[in-house]
Formats: C-alpha cells, structure tokens, sequence
C-alpha cells in the first residue's frame, strides 16, 4: 500500500491562512462568517479544505444528501452556498485524496482511515466510510505548526510528563479531546530538549515530527505495520527511549504497552476514558478477572500520570483545554494495587501540592478567570454541587 501521508497529497495555493484548528478569535470567525462563500455546483476538495482552514474549523463533514458541514468551536455549521450532495458529488471528493491502493482498501472493509498533507498549509486525518449505502467522510484539520505546552494552555505540571524515565503516561478523553495534540507537544518537547529515540504507532500518523535532537521514527499501522499490536511486539528490538501508542484499544495492545513499560521505557498512550478512574477501570477490566490482580500490581508499579481532557467552548471564540490531571503518587499507587480506585477522586482532590487538579477545579477556575461561561462549564462538570461550590469559593 502506498503511503498516505507522502501519497495522497492535495495540492493548493489558498490565500493566506493563520490559525489553528483549537483557537480561533471572534474576529477572525465573524469575518469568516461575514465573507460571502462562492463555491461552484461542481465542488472540488481543495475548496472545501481552504473554507475548513479559512473559519478555523475543526472538522469537514461530507455526506449524501446534505451540503458540506464544518464543526467550529463544537458547532456544526453547513458551508453557505452549497447544494446537497450527491453519491456521485461525495465520492469524487473522497476519491480525489486517496491512492489507488487505498481506494482498494475503502472498497473491500467499507471503512478506511488515513491521512495527508494539503500543500505546506495543513493535514487531515480522515475517516471514509459508509452509511446507508453511500460513501462519507470526516476530515479532522490536523495544523502544521507543532504545538507547545504552553501555546495548549496546559498547567505546567504537563511539562514534567516529558522528564520522567519511564513508566506510562495517558492521556484520556472522547474523540475530538485534543488527546494527540496534547501528545504531539509532549513528544516536540522531548525531541527538541533530548538526545533519545522516539517511537510513534499511529493509526494513521497525525503530526510529523522532525528529528531535532531526538531521532523520531513514526509507523503507521497498516502501511509501516500491519496492527498496533505487531507494532509493539517488535518495539523493543528497536532500541527505543520513548514509544508513543495512539490508542490502546485491546488486551493484546494494552498488555504489550504494559510490558515495555516494565522494560524500562518511557510510554505514552491514549484511552477513550472520561476520568483517570475510568482509564484504570477500563485497562483493568479487557482482562480475565484471574489476570486482573497481577495486571492491578503491574499498573500500580508503571503508571506516572493521567491527564483526561476536554475542550470547552471559550469566551470570544475558539475552545480552550481543561483537564484532570492525576500523578501516580504513593497513595494511588496503593488504591490501584488494592482495586479500590473508586477513591481516586479524593485523593486527586488533596494531591493539589504535586500538581493534582480535579476536572471540576479546573473548569470552577476557568470560570473564575472569564475564560469560559458558567453555563460552557457546568455542561463538563462531574460534580455539579462541587463545581457549584468551587465557583463561589467556598
């Protein structure tokens, strides 16, 4: 199969661009908005991908029978002056971004997901599929520009992820979370501060790191490998200091992560989890209940830290990060090993001193800062007396 990161390339020369797919002021969307959209009946990709950019958007959905749709601060929002598409409409647009080894591919499982690059401007990870019996996609605008911690907006205490040794460190959300972003400054930070080899598995590869100080080798399943799982099985015979799994999503996966974790090498995965809590739960559980006091004392002994995020839509525009964030102390240490992790909430609440914050202190003080409404806030919030509580201060 061909590559679709160097193959499937869509060149173009869109006006000038800045901005993200995570921060977009209120000016630039309200002139976005303002600007009259002429997009002719037959829709070329490249037009809809500018538009995506231009409104700082983050996703482009295609689909039969509805015009072009452009998720924007967690908004759908149609493209104006555009028709309903067509079957036929639908996948000319896809096909025109994939190889012919990949249109094989979509053929033959329905479902496909890949990646490539827009001319120097942007990237897109994409999932085609089928609905009804019709092609569709879901573009995600993945910005070229590598992010830093500090441009992310995370508490410093993300920062500390990048020194630690080894272990393994997860990051956590729902889709859309910001899980990779958050993971791609990490891994910038390590290439651009140490003299280590980083492995990155991917499905398919987001950001592209370029080697800094760092020799950075990224594997894309079903081109580079044939599954996370073989991935990480020959892992550790390629003398890596860091592995980055994109997602743990079986046993075989998370058993394998585990273990080069244990090997002495510094791990980093995401979970489709809303808490750390639940990340444990969830790692745990894929297990036999046999299995599952080992694999407790396993994770008890590896685990450094989990950061489960989200994006809440921002005052002015765009959508800013809040985050629960646990470090694997003596004391959590001890609750996994013991299976009891229905207290780690308690004990994130009182580790504020090692960098530990709530989902519900972080959004109270987002609150309080004016980043966010009240309303945007409580709509995340887990314990809404607590964050009642929280943003009166009392």
């Amino acid at each position: 199969m061909q590559a679709p990161v160097q193959q499937a390339q869509v060149q173009a020369q869109p006006t000038a661009i800045t901005g993200t797919a995570v921060k977009t002021t209120a000016a630039n969307q309200a002139a976005a908005a303002s600007t009259p959209t002429s997009l002719p009946t037959s829709i070329k990709i490249e037009t809809l991908l500018e538009e995506c950019i231009r409104r700082g958007a983050s996703d482009l959905h295609i689909q039969v029978g509805l015009p072009p749709i452009l998720r924007i601060d967690g908004s759908l929002t149609p493209i104006p002056n555009t028709p309903a598409l067509t079957s036929e409409m639908v996948e000319k647009l896809v096909f025109s971004t994939l190889d012919s080894m990949q249109r094989e591919v979509l053929s033959k499982d329905k479902e496909f997901d890949y990646s490539f690059s827009f001319g120097e401007i942007a990237r897109f990870r994409v999932n085609a599929f089928n609905e009804k019996g019709n092609l569709a996609a879901a573009f995600r605008l993945i910005p070229t520009k590598m992010p830093t911690i500090e441009e992310l907006g995370m508490p410093q205490v993300i920062s500390s992820f990048a020194d630690y040794p080894r272990g393994l460190v997860l990051v956590t959300g729902p889709t859309g979370s910001g899980k990779s972003t958050t993971l791609a400054a990490i891994i910038n930070k390590i290439n651009s501060e140490k003299a280590m080899h980083i492995l990155t598995i991917e499905d398919p590869i987001e950001f592209t790191h370029k080697s800094i100080r760092s020799v950075v080798a990224q594997r894309e399943v079903h081109y580079d490998t044939y599954s996370f799982s073989r991935a990480l099985k020959s892992a550790l015979r390629e003398d890596p200091d860091v592995v980055l799994l994109g997602e743990m999503r079986d046993l075989e996966t998370i058993s394998s992560a585990i273990t080069i974790a244990e090997t002495g090498h510094l791990v980093f995965a995401t979970l489709h989890t809303n808490s750390a809590a639940q990340s444990i739960d969830r790692m745990i559980d894929v297990f036999p209940a046999e299995q599952q006091p080992q694999i407790r004392s396993q994770l008890a002994g590896i685990l450094m830290a989990v950061c489960s995020q989200r994006l809440v839509p921002a005052i002015g525009g765009g959508r800013v990060v809040a985050a629960e964030i646990m470090i694997a102390n003596s004391a959590v240490r001890s609750i996994i090993r013991e299976g009891k992790t229905h207290q780690l909430d308690n004990t994130i609440q009182t580790g504020a001193n090692e960098g530990m914050q709530t989902m519900d202190r972080t959004l109270a003080k987002l609150v309080q800062q004016g980043t966010v409404t009240y309303d945007s806030a409580r709509d995340y919030a887990v314990d809404m007396r607590e964050f009642d509580r929280l943003v009166k201060g009392i």
